[in-house]
């Protein structure tokens, strides 16, 4: 039995694919490039979870050794929030999980 390998332009192609199929992504937003098998992806989105829905999407293809994350979240003006606004939200979400103690945990924020 032959084993298929893939080149990097048919995983390309495929992640690129892929991403179309994501309601949760706009494809036109994230470039792709692949070289040995690693997914480089790129561009700039307006959440997090379009980032890492295009993330999610590229793993899930044959061929993917591994993926660089390198694209950029840029929040609308009106949704940006100060790292003391973010890290008093995850102090708050942490305090509801009764597993965790929240006197173990440090909380930092850096740059959003």
């Amino acid at each position: 039995m032959a084993i298929m390998v893939q080149t990097d332009e048919q995983i390309q192609q495929e992640v690129l694919r892929e991403l179309k199929f994501d309601a949760r992504v706009h494809p036109n937003e994230i470039g792709v490039a692949v070289k040995d098998g690693v997914v480089t992806l790129s561009g700039y989105v307006d959440s997090y979870l379009k980032r890492w829905a295009a993330e999610e999407a590229a793993h899930r293809l044959r061929g993917v050794k591994a993926v660089a994350n390198d694209i950029e979240v840029r929040l609308p003006a009106t949704s940006e929030r100060t790292d003391a606004d973010i890290a008093a939200a995850v102090t708050r979400a942490l305090q509801w999980d009764a597993y965790l103690d929240i006197d173990q945990i440090d909380v930092t924020v850096s740059k959003g």
